[in-house]
């Protein structure tokens, strides 16, 4: 489920950031999204060959924004607006794929991960690209294609949370205008989920008028 290398003396094509995951593109999607998040998740949708189909089922492909390279799916970054996010899927869902006796403990946990904006927020919900690409500035690109999107939806700040396992993604949203404005200790939770501390951070962004350019 790992990203493709690139072949040693290749050139990758240009980056093309797109709005929504292509038609077909939900299984790559899926597996990209649980190769950044597995870890985190692996408690609640594991094993991998039940989640990864999982969470292609039920993925809302028109909240996330993608990066293509030669046409392939390469990254994604998904969002949550107007009540959707990226990852879909119900409490039924979730019950009717892992059994009633095993779903409602995984409900309880997937119950840990959600986060609902205040009036004027998008909620990022989650940022992956794949291992052979990185260092290109994919990153960079999917987050100011979802500020984007937040400006035209009239929202004035964009929200994500960060692990305290993951500096790597902390140092790009630093780099990209974030703040961290909340930290909450989970000291509790790093046996089970792998990770201790979960900070929030924000960046503004300037509501887009109607019919500006």
């Amino acid at each position: 489920m790992g990203g493709d290398a690139t072949e040693a003396g290749t050139d990758p094509g240009p980056v093309t950031v797109r709005r929504g995951v292509p038609a077909g593109a939900e299984r790559r999607a899926a597996d990209l999204y649980w190769e950044a998040f597995g870890r985190k998740l692996g408690p609640a949708l594991d094993p991998p060959e039940k989640a990864v189909p999982f969470l292609a089922a039920h993925l809302n492909a028109d909240r996330a924004v993608c990066a293509l390279v030669d046409g392939r799916l390469v990254g994604l970054a998904g969002y949550g607006l107007d009540g959707r996010s990226l990852t879909g899927g119900s409490a039924s869902d979730v019950l009717r794929a892992y059994g009633h006796l095993r779903g409602l403990h995984r409900l309880a946990l997937l119950a840990l991960f959600e986060r609902r904006p205040a009036p004027g927020q998008l909620v990022m919900d989650g940022i992956a690209v794949d291992a052979g690409v990185r260092g290109r500035g994919i990153g960079g690109l999917l987050l100011e294609e979802v500020a984007a999107v937040a400006a035209e939806s009239g929202c004035r700040e964009v929200r994500l949370d960060v692990i305290d396992t993951n500096p790597r993604a902390r140092a790009l949203y630093e780099r990209r205008g974030f703040r961290a404005v909340r930290t909450e200790r989970t000291p509790y939770l790093r046996g089970l989920l792998g990770f201790g501390a979960v900070t929030t951070m924000r960046r503004a962004v300037a509501v887009r008028e109607e019919g500006a350019l």
